[in-house]
């Protein structure tokens, strides 16, 4: 029976199989410290060869992005950590029935966390880090260690407990501090998108420039789409010395821009014209299909002729009748277009209407209103109606009594961007990991209440401590809390899903406005398993369960559905089977998905074993402890094999 590795994969080990697959020529052994055991490693020199069309000899000149810290980031992302998630039922909100996941701990180990439960099933990621001014707060990565220490000692918090550090402008790593941090998470995140979906990164001047160029590191250029602008303020902000600053950027990258949608909020009216002419382009050819084009003049016959006027290219390449009111023939115009050919066929195809007034022809698409409208990149008041700081604030105050972020963003413009890529897949998954005051759930339960949506959240934030003399301390320390800002940001989803409930109950009444909260931990197994050589002989007797003793039932399931890499929202139950003279406690995940037995006195036997594989479950897990002997463990395995042979077995 296969046991459960509970630890997060070690995406070296991955990325070299992949390797191995494609290039087995360039796999081999090393050594990497004198006496160490012999390894799998990559023969660099050899892959170089078998990816260049030239000999290789020795490092080149290339165009790439590098810094200090790199290749150490690179190892942070890569290597696996000893830890889990544990639920916390006291402070979710429907927790047995919410499909919302708030995460409360380090966002890289929450990343790493989530690689196989979510891999590929996150369509929109909405980010607001650090903007690196020189008076934020960084994670404090150790990318000194080897993957071999990550994984015993990933706790990675100073000798203080601290896990952020102050970045300074004075600090000679200013920008590489921040470039890794960013680097390692972005890698992560990149693995949990969808085929179609996105990635938006608010920031400022400071590191834009930065961020598209690690970007295109982690996305590749070809994924960029835009830099949106958005207008932050309603009155400029005067702290540049030299211009006063009213915008900041949200950049945006796809996982594979091919398969990703306009970005759409409105849709065309009815009876808009939409020239097919646009000077600039570069010039091509356009052939209109006989009775593609309406014609608003007389039945004539057209020469062939030039139809360029001011800046507007045109050419008639050949003469056709106008008849009817219609073209009886096939013509084709030479110019600079805004449509290609594969999108005029498709206009004509839909029977969408063309329009043609007067010679020199100046053909418009006229829309049939109701189709997506793509979006521009200027996020203003004035267009988008979009939100500001100023905004962003208030809603603080109105839910919280007090703005306890300087920087926060608003629901609304945060609304409006996932409304853009979610306009058609209203159940979608949204992830925030740098939640702060969860403005991103605010703004997913709203959209969902106003469109009838029922995407998704899950929310990253680190338990940062609040300084006594703020307002979010008091706020905390007066509501009995623990005073950080993990804290403000549950009770921020708290009251924004009440608020919405109270003014939608007649629309709102099955919105789901709850979440569960789990919280970054040392794994549940006692650190011996990950460290078998720390154990002396006169402890054996101190390990024979391989369990943590303060770990519950619960706990260990939300450590086997990442170990199974299912989804942490999915419901169970627990019931209890009475076999013979014994019962049995047993979790059934998404009705019969998963059976989950974790009694650990030896009961489990022959006679159990039959009645849960009579079920038949896709999954069973058990506790090794949990077998009477050796005997019933191999039955076990015989009795699933006979009576529910397609049910997966494993053991913790």
């Amino acid at each position: 029976m296969e046991k459960m590795k509970m630890h997060t994969p070690n995406f070296t080990d991955e990325n070299i199989a992949k390797i191995a697959e494609l290039f087995p020529n360039c796999v081999t052994e090393a050594q990497e410290d004198d006496g160490a055991e012999l390894k799998q490693a990559i023969d660099f020199d050899l892959l170089k060869q078998e990816l260049s069309r030239h000999i290789v000899d020795g490092p080149k000149e290339r165009y790439h992005l590098n810094w200090p810290g790199k290749k150490e980031a690179l190892l942070t992302a890569n290597a696996p950590i000893a830890k889990t998630l544990r639920p916390c039922r006291e402070e979710s909100i429907e927790f047995d029935t919410t499909e919302n996941l708030f995460i409360e701990g380090d966002n890289l180990d929450a990343l790493k966390l989530l690689q196989e439960s979510y891999l590929g099933k996150v369509k929109m990621i909405y980010i607001d880090p650090p903007y690196n001014t020189g008076k934020d707060f960084i994670y404090a990565d150790n990318f000194a260690e080897s993957t071999e220490e990550y994984l015993l000692e990933s706790g990675q918090k100073d000798e203080e407990g601290n896990r952020l550090i102050a970045n300074t402008d004075a600090n000679g790593r200013f920008h590489s501090d921040w470039l890794s941090m960013m680097y390692s998470r972005l890698k992560l995140a990149k693995n949990l998108l969808k085929d179609d979906g996105v990635i938006f990164i608010s920031i400022d001047e400071n590191e834009v420039h930065n961020l598209r160029k690690v970007c295109d590191d982690v996305y590749g250029a070809g994924n960029f789409i835009t830099s949106f602008c958005w207008e932050k303020k309603k009155k400029p902000s005067f702290l540049n010395k030299n211009l006063g600053a009213k915008f900041e950027f949200i950049v945006v990258y796809a996982k594979q821009r091919e398969n990703t949608g306009a970005f759409s909020v409105d849709l065309t009216t009815e009876g808009k014209k939409y020239p097919f002419n646009n000077a600039g382009n570069s010039l091509a050819s356009l052939s209109f299909p006989p009775n593609a084009v309406k014609f608003k003049m007389e039945d004539q016959f057209v020469d062939p002729q030039d139809m360029s006027e001011g800046k507007i290219k045109t050419k008639l390449l050949n003469g056709f009748n106008i008849t009817g009111g219609t073209n009886a023939e096939e013509f084709v115009l030479e110019g600079e277009w805004r449509y290609s050919q594969k999108k005029l066929n498709e206009i004509v195809n839909n029977q969408e209407e063309i329009v043609i007034s007067k010679i020199p022809f100046r053909p418009n698409h006229i829309k049939a209103g109701g189709e997506v409208k793509k979006m521009h990149n200027l996020l203003t008041i004035s267009h988008y109606s979009v939100k500001t700081n100023e905004d962003a604030d208030s809603e603080q105050v109105e839910l919280l009594g007090a703005s306890f972020f300087d920087y926060a963003k608003p629901s609304g413009l945060i609304k409006l961007l996932a409304k853009a890529v979610t306009y058609e897949e209203k159940n979608d998954l949204v992830l925030d990991f740098f939640a702060g005051s969860s403005t991103t759930a605010d703004a997913i339960m709203q959209l969902n209440v106003e469109d009838g949506g029922s995407r998704k959240f899950i929310m990253v934030q680190l338990p940062e401590a609040c300084a006594e003399e703020t307002e979010a301390y008091k706020f905390l320390k007066d509501a009995g809390s623990p005073t950080n800002i993990a804290e403000i940001s549950k009770e921020r989803i708290r009251r924004a899903g009440k608020k919405i409930k109270e003014e939608n109950a007649t629309t709102a009444a099955e919105l789901d406005t709850g979440f569960r909260v789990l919280k970054v931990d040392s794994g549940n197994l006692n650190e011996v398993y990950y460290n078998p050589d720390a154990l002396n002989q006169s402890d054996l007797f101190d390990h024979t369960d391989n369990l943590k003793d303060d770990r519950t039932a619960e706990d260990l399931l939300f450590h086997i559905l990442l170990d199974w890499g299912l989804p942490l929202d999915l419901p169970f139950e627990k019931k209890t089977i009475a076999v013979e003279s014994k019962s049995y406690d047993v979790i059934f995940v998404d009705g019969n998905a998963m059976a989950v037995c974790l009694v650990k006195d030896g009961e489990i036997d022959e006679a159990f074993c039959k009645v849960l594989a009579a079920d038949k479950p896709l999954r069973a897990v058990f506790r090794d402890a949990g077998f009477k002997d050796d005997s019933a463990k191999i039955n076990a395995e015989q009795i699933f094999k006979l009576l529910s042979p397609d049910t997966e077995l494993k053991t913790i």
